[in-house]
């Protein structure tokens, strides 16, 4: 590759570029979250490297290129027509020289950017607009190099599986990367920017749905009521039956925000959190958990990213407690321990509504979670994939941190483990719809194989369904190998039965109510 060209942003930035951008855009971009930005939908790069698959199945929410955008998180980069932060660039050590394949090179840098390092690769149409189409050549020694210095062995193995272990080539190429090359690691870590004061005054709204934990919810609200930059209101959506509730709890006059109270009626945590976004008046909303606590920066941390990132939505730092009776001493402690790898920031790769910041513009554009869901799971990543279709820049943020309790009862999960229930005891699911579960009980959660469904391409699917099944082959003890085998007749039939129902709530369509 020539050598990469320097451009001197207003703010005095410097800019690497290869190719003939429109230098006009930079400094637009160099203001913005993105750290790398291409063009290369145009230029035959959208969709390359389809072989992924193999290593994450559909468990990553940028294994496609999203469709009609102007802009997106992409880290298929075209290594003739791209732009990056010179200061990144630098961080991450530029291209790996082991590939001889340039256009490997530009997937591998904007891959491990992206999954891995923290930093944010951005598609802009229009910003290389002379740049030429190119044909992608990716040969198999490409693919296991690939394989070889980014993911475990197996992966490799599962690849030459799938890609066919009767072709003489492929053992080849497989045999050539695992001579010649190890896994790297660790990777290098594009620090997170200092957050930027306070900018005006904006409003938020806090989410809370919550079912038999009025204990731990009031403790949440005087979290939030200590907080050095309240939320203008609460919506507190409490599904806990009218024989285990006590309605005088929840008392507006003791907090310094609006407390909006509803008792729900209807079923799921989907629902809950749609009826509390209609009466949702701030200029972003934080979803919260029930079962957590937060220090008192965390709304103020929450909008600082954003303002500082120039984005909608951002998902927390979700620390997991050791027990229920823990508190923000601990969460301190624990932070501590965690290190450096707390500042992971860049492009979020799951979204979690125990902590999360966005927009209220972004969450009317989606008209609020999919109700498709409720009884199951899958809805969090599916919400913040979602964000991330419609051009929502998700980043992960690690200036605010909650500490999640998990207590062993209530919860909306109580709702959904009759789903472990079979024959006449069973209540019915949401997504069962008009028909109920018999003998077969549908694994994995027909919500999660919805989401598969609703998001990746019928052959994406495919791949998940061979994964499936070979791990639980092969990745159990090998004393049991022969009852697992023996097994797979059933588990095939669990595997449909779940299929059924994703494709029953597919012709559905998303609903929100």
């Amino acid at each position: 590759m020539q050598q990469l060209k320097e451009f001197k942003t207003n703010s005095g930035e410097l800019i690497l570029y290869n190719g003939n951008p429109n230098f006009d855009r930079f400094v637009e971009l160099s203001l913005g979250a993105g750290d790398i930005w291409h063009s290369s939908f145009e230029q035959g790069y959208k969709n390359a490297f389809p072989e992924l698959v193999y290593q994450t199945a559909t468990f990553f929410w940028y294994l496609n290129d999203f469709d009609h955008l102007d802009e997106c998180v992409s880290w298929r980069i075209n290594p003739n027509a791209f732009a990056v932060r010179k200061s990144v660039w630098e961080t991450l050590n530029g291209f790996d020289k082991d590939y001889k394949n340039q256009q490997l090179q530009a997937l591998d840098f904007g891959y491990n950017a992206l999954r891995v390092s923290g930093a944010v690769p951005l598609y802009v149409r229009g910003l290389f607009e002379s740049a030429e189409k190119e044909e992608i050549s990716l040969t198999a020694k490409d693919r296991y190099t690939f394989f070889i210095k980014n993911f475990k062995l197996e992966h490799a193995i599962y690849m030459l599986y799938r890609e066919g272990f009767w072709k003489w080539k492929e053992w080849q190429a497989f045999f050539y990367a695992k001579k010649h090359f190890r896994k790297t690691e660790p990777k290098p870590m594009v620090k997170p920017r200092a957050l930027n004061p306070m900018q005006g005054n904006p409003t938020v709204s806090y989410i809370i749905p919550t079912m038999m934990r009025q204990d731990f919810t009031l403790q949440l609200l005087q979290d939030l009521a200590s907080q050095t930059y309240p939320p203008a209101q609460v919506v507190l959506v409490d599904a806990t039956p009218e024989n285990q509730r006590d309605e005088s709890l929840y008392l507006a006059k003791d907090y310094p925000f609006e407390l909006v109270l509803r008792w729900q009626q209807t079923k799921g945590s989907c629902r809950a959190r749609n009826e509390a976004i209609a009466l949702c008046t701030g200029d972003y909303i934080v979803f919260g958990d029930d079962d957590i606590r937060i220090p008192a920066d965390f709304i103020e941390n929450h909008l600082r990213f954003l303002q500082t990132y120039s984005i909608g939505a951002c998902n927390g730092l979700d620390i997991r407690a050791d027990h229920q009776q823990q508190d923000l001493t601990d969460l301190g402690a624990k932070l501590t321990q965690l290190g450096v790898k707390r500042w992971v920031c860049g492009s979020a790769q799951m979204f979690s509504n125990a902590n999360s910041c966005v927009k209220r513009e972004l969450v009317n554009q989606l008209e609020g979670n999919d109700v498709n869901f409720d009884g199951g799971y899958g809805e969090d990543s599916d919400f913040g994939m979602s964000l991330s279709k419609i051009g929502a820049i998700v980043m992960r943020n690690p200036f605010s941190v909650n500490l999640h309790l998990k207590p062993p009862a209530g919860g909306y999960r109580f709702w959904g483990t009759e789903a472990k229930i079979t024959g006449k005891k069973r209540k019915a699911q949401p997504w069962e719809l008009d028909t109920p579960v018999k003998i077969i009980k549908p694994v994995p959660s027909p919500t999660v194989m919805y989401g598969i469904v609703k998001h990746f391409s019928p052959e994406q699917l495919n791949e998940y369904r061979y994964k499936y099944f070979f791990l639980f082959l092969f990745k159990g003890p090998k004393s049991s190998f022969l009852v697992r085998l023996l097994k797979i007749p059933y588990k095939q039939l669990q595997f449909n039965k779940s299929l059924f129902y994703a494709k029953k709530l597919m012709d559905l369509g998303k609903r929100t109510s």
